[in-house]
């Protein structure tokens, strides 16, 4: 196939690289050509030079003092002698001066020299003996420059690093380690995320939405008197779309939006971290209208004067303080919004929060049930899902699962069908998934005794007996006593979504946590570490009774929890020794309680107790519906609809004239 004429070889870019390897390369070249590399010079013995001395061969010898070598140069009758024919002929490359015909290492100076003495009295010789030290001129330069060279490579590479890497342009150079690292969104670049593939997060996104109005017609705000905003933050645990809102801001707005982590600020150098501030929204002026998005600001956020006990300059604060200055100080642009993001924010300053630099605190929260659903939704578009798929389903096996967790949950679930070979990602899929992410990976190779095995289903199965018989406690889903991640076995319960609790539904919750030790405790009369997990929880639970909620009544309505976070650094307790006695009592009170009621409940259903723990033991994982066979309807079951709510059966009024009617048929029949 012919060639395109047309297309022209791109010219390779000019690289400072390759002045270093030709200097490289002459520096060699000059070494071997000032050498006797290229010349004949055979090396040579102290004896065979004896030997050509007594022959009368050796014109002349060239003792080299400092490097204990002598070369010998040959008469011109003796290069004509077949012995030395190696020697005769011409160099490939002509060089400076004479060439030796033979070099040779000698040992001490006097002995060498007096052996050449004797000989040449002996023989008559007037043999020349020279002395003379060398040095290579070339490599005594190369010696002397190459440390300069190292220090000054090493020096341009650190500043290079420090600044941020790079060789031109902004940052690029050691003077422009204080210009702000933040990324410009490109909208016809960037991938670019809309409030439509934002799921859930109503409030959030309606105010988030709101900001961006406000930079694309302020004068709809502005006309009535009001101002615009100048910065909103969103808080939240991690995991439930912050970053995702405000990446749906810069796919949505169409004006600058600038993003950096507040990490960005902080830099090894006195001074950047402010500068850095500065440069920002110098930019950002520029260009306004326009939006900073500031993610973990609470790495530059923190509240003042906390930790710096050492009295040296804090570079936090400083850039802090700055970034005070910048959004609500004299001359301060109001074309500038400042979106920002924590998951922090009990540990932020309070200047900081304040109206007229963060105007509005955005909580986003856990998604409901309804919320999930929506999720599902987005996450599930690019993965191919059987049409059986039930979504509701799915949501409600997800309780208190964020954004990133359902996320997870979508993509775990098609790479365990891939695994299987399948050809659509199925509700099992997902179930397994959950409990992959919820419980860990199956450890079914784990080595345990048929005694371990005997005991965690006794266990799994006081667990699930409990929360059974008991109202409040959590319906079971799933027992298994296959080992996963570190537990030995796992139950898995469908929580009823509340946004307030009352001591009953803990108090039943409790019982239940503690059903696998009274289960061990019924059936074996002993007790085992394997409820380590299950104490751990309860303690939690009883202290947040007694010293969050005050719901105990010997302590009464008083709560030591402080949600400003500043609790943490102080070293005294909230309360006396004499009432931290009584905290430790009540919890323990509390728990005993509980323990021995749980033990209650199984000595009443010791026979279902241990059919439960049989067919545990054979099955290794049973569901809802084996707990039915043996138990029968759970009395307490709740009914949902396709929103979460809870469906409340009303009993229909006795029609009496229709029940007489309904009794007349039934005797004429």
């Amino acid at each position: 196939m012919a060639k395109d004429n047309n297309t022209t070889p791109k010219k390779p870019k000019f690289s400072s690289w390759w002045i270093y390897g030709l200097i490289a390369v002459l520096l060699i070249g000059f070494n071997f050509l000032g050498g006797s590399n290229f010349a004949n010079t055979k090396k040579s013995t102290t004896s065979e030079l004896q030997e050509y001395l007594r022959n009368g061969d050796v014109e002349k010898i060239l003792i080299i003092t400092n490097t204990n070598q002598a070369k010998v140069f040959l008469s011109e009758e003796a290069l004509l002698k077949e012995v030395h024919k190696e020697v005769s002929e011409k160099p490939f490359l002509p060089a400076s001066g004479a060439i030796p015909q033979y070099i040779l290492d000698y040992g001490d100076l006097q002995i060498f020299q007096n052996e050449i003495t004797e000989i040449k009295k002996a023989e008559n010789l007037d043999t020349i003996v020279e002395f003379d030290k060398e040095s290579n001129i070339v490599a005594d330069i190369f010696v002397s420059i190459i440390p300069f060279v190292l220090i000054i490579g090493i020096w341009i590479y650190l500043m290079r690093r420090m600044s941020g890497g790079g060789g031109g342009g902004a940052g690029g150079q050691i003077f422009n380690i204080g210009k702000s690292k933040a990324k410009l969104f490109d909208e016809k670049t960037d991938t670019r995320t809309s409030f439509k593939d934002v799921a859930g997060l109503e409030g959030a996104k309606e105010e988030v939405e709101e900001i961006v109005e406000f930079l694309r017609n302020p004068d709809k705000y502005t006309s009535l008197g009001g101002k615009i905003p100048k910065g909103a933050i969103l808080v939240g645990p991690p995991g439930t779309g912050k970053t995702l809102l405000a990446k749906a801001v810069a796919g949505e707005a169409k004006v600058p939006f600038f993003s950096l982590s507040g990490s960005d600020f902080v830099e090894m150098f006195v001074g950047v971290g402010a500068s850095r501030v500065r440069d920002l929204f110098k930019q950002a002026k520029d260009k306004s209208p326009a939006i900073i998005f500031i993610d973990e600001i609470d790495a530059i956020g923190r509240a003042r004067g906390k930790n710096n006990f050492t009295g040296s300059n804090d570079e936090r604060e400083n850039t802090l303080n700055q970034l005070l200055t910048e959004m609500d100080g004299f001359g301060t642009n109001t074309n500038v919004i400042v979106l920002a993001a924590t998951n922090r924010a009990d540990v932020l300053d309070k200047a900081l929060m304040r109206a007229g630099r963060f105007d509005r605190q955005i909580y986003v929260d856990l998604p409901d049930i309804r919320e999930r659903k929506e999720i599902f939704e987005v996450h599930l578009r690019p993965i191919k899902t059987a049409e059986t798929l039930d979504l509701d389903f799915l949501a409600r096996q997800t309780p208190g699962f964020s954004g990133a967790d359902i996320a997870n949950v979508c993509n775990e679930a098609a790479l365990i069908a891939a695994r299987q070979e399948k050809k659509a990602v199925g509700k099992q899929d997902f179930l397994d998934a959950v409990d992959r992410i919820v419980g860990g990976l199956e450890k079914k190779n784990k080595i345990i005794t048929p005694g371990e095995k005997k005991t965690i289903a006794y266990h799994e199965a006081g667990h699930a007996t409990t929360s059974w018989m008991l109202e409040h406690a959590a319906p079971l889903v799933k027992v298994t006593i296959v080992p996963r991640g570190q537990s030995l076995g796992a139950a898995w319960y469908l929580p009823e979504e509340r946004l307030i609790v009352r001591p009953e539904q803990m108090l039943d919750e409790m019982c239940a946590t503690l059903g696998g030790r009274a289960a061990e405790k019924v059936i074996f009369d002993q007790i085992s570490t394997g409820a380590l997990s299950d104490l751990e929880k309860v303690t939690k639970q009883a202290r947040a009774m007694v010293t969050v909620y005050g719901l105990n009544d010997e302590i009464g309505n008083l709560t030591y929890y402080d949600s400003s976070g500043q609790n943490e650094y102080g070293f005294t307790k909230p309360y006396s020794e004499e009432t931290a006695r009584k905290i430790d009592s009540e919890i323990s009170e509390i728990i005993e309680k509980q323990y021995i009621r749980a033990i209650d409940v199984l000595e009443k259903n010791k026979d279902k107790l241990i059919e439960l723990a049989e067919r545990l033991l054979e099955k290794e994982v049973i569901f809802k519906e084996d707990l039915e066979k043996i138990f029968g309807k759970r009395p307490f079951e709740k009914e949902f609809d396709g929103k979460g709510q809870e469906i409340v059966k009303d009993e229909e009024p006795i029609d009496a004239e229709k029940e007489a009617n309904e009794e007349e048929e039934k005797e004429n029949k």
